[in-house]
């Protein structure tokens, strides 16, 4: 079955990834509350000196309207019109808050306000009266709010939060990048002692295998075939990460070579060649493979089933089984081990994670599973629960 290649490398790991969401988060959360506080605080500032303004011509007008109402207290059996002013609308109320006479196109008059408020698209000033005329004890004056001072508030806010919110979101990824360069540097460091320490163990790892290869076990006590076969097992755990880390640092920027390759005949011969470890452990395999292909680089399904396969095998209890089952476009690699919990799960391919430290390794095995599938879009799933076993499910 044919694969389509993806290349796409992700330049930050999973982890740096959470811990730089979660600053960015924090920090964004923080600039959006600062800039939302500061824009009710100029708001409210540029609504108070909006009113101040309105306030001296306000008390103008109800100068105005009390000698006017005076007037009319004086001489009522005369004059009995109340007085009217084009620039602006008046009532008044006696003490007990009841509405004398009104001419407000808002009625909604607040007395436990502010002296001047603002009430829907009127502005009021209320002023107390010392003389009551006409038993009128407030004297409420409106005009109309245009609503112009809103629009230029607005118009700054816009203007100034935009330019601000940009200035800190820059300054927020500056930052980040300071907070990441630490992890990235160790992960640099690291990556650079993998790489020397690879080139110094490939001429003994060769020969130590080469050698074991050659040796007639036949001719052998059983005490000295013992001592081999933990030198041997001991060699292919070494070789399994020798490779691992040969191509993390060298071999995953090579230029593909893709085949139609047998899964089945694959998989008998990489558990072959992990059968010592299993026996060392007492294992069992349990095989269920049918026929099935792929169209991949050979180099990196090994490397996929090698991982999987040694991860079974060292991750599991003494007397354990591994369970592998093949089908077409389906590939599930299973254990008896120790497992782990849910949240662990999805951390597992990040790369130098380790969640059992009493087994050798960097932790770099699954990040390279992970890094290969997704070049080929294919899926794993993985099931896991602790103390009783994890199970991988392949699919393309």
């Amino acid at each position: 079955m044919l694969v389509s290649k993806n290349k796409a490398t992700n330049s930050l790991l999973k982890s740096e990834k959470k811990s730089l969401f979660r600053f960015l988060t924090l920090y964004v959360a923080m600039v959006i509350f600062m800039i939302t506080l500061l824009s009710l605080f100029y708001y409210q500032s540029k609504e108070k000196l909006m009113l101040s303004d309105q306030r001296a011509m306000l008390t103008k007008y109800a100068y105005i309207q009390t000698k006017r109402l005076k007037v009319l207290h004086h001489f009522f059996d005369e004059r009995t019109e109340y007085p009217r002013d084009p620039r602006f609308k008046s009532a008044i109320y006696d003490l007990e808050h009841m509405k004398i006479f009104s001419l407000l196109e808002d009625e909604n008059v607040r007395f436990d306000e502010e002296e001047i408020y603002i009430s829907n698209t009127h502005i009021h000033l209320v002023k107390t009266l010392d003389d009551f005329y006409l038993g009128t004890k407030y004297l409420i004056i409106e005009v109309q709010d245009s609503g112009a001072w809103r629009g230029e508030i607005w118009k700054n806010i816009l203007g100034y939060g935009i330019f601000a919110f940009l200035f800190f979101i820059l300054f927020g990824l500056y930052l980040a990048k300071l907070f990441v360069k630490p992890m990235r540097d160790s992960i640099v460091l690291l990556d650079r002692f993998i790489k020397d320490t690879t080139h110094e163990l490939n001429t003994p790892l060769s020969a130590i295998l080469a050698n074991i290869e050659m040796m007639d076990t036949d001719v052998m006590v059983e005490k000295n075939k013992t001592k081999l076969a933990r030198i041997n097992i001991a060699a292919k755990t070494v070789s399994v990460l020798y490779k691992d880390l040969t191509y993390l640092t060298l071999e995953q920027e090579k230029e593909n070579h893709d085949e139609e390759i047998e899964i089945k005949e694959l998989i008998y011969n990489r558990a072959e060649y992990f059968a010592v470890l299993a026996q060392s452990k007492h294992l069992e395999y349990n095989l269920d493979l049918e026929e099935a292909k792929i169209t991949m680089d050979r180099r990196k399904l090994t490397r996929v089933i090698d991982n999987l396969i040694s991860n079974a095998i060292k991750y599991n209890k003494r007397n354990g089984t591994v369970g592998i089952k093949l089908r077409e476009g389906m590939l599930v690699i299973l254990d008896t081990g120790i497992g782990m919990n849910e949240e662990k799960i999805p951390f597992i391919f990040d790369r130098y994670m380790r969640f059992n430290e009493s087994e050798g390794g960097f932790g770099v095995g699954l990040s390279i599973v992970k890094k290969i599938l997704d070049e080929y879009n294919i899926s794993i799933e993985v099931e896991s629960k602790e103390g009783e076993g994890t199970k991988m499910v392949l699919r393309w």
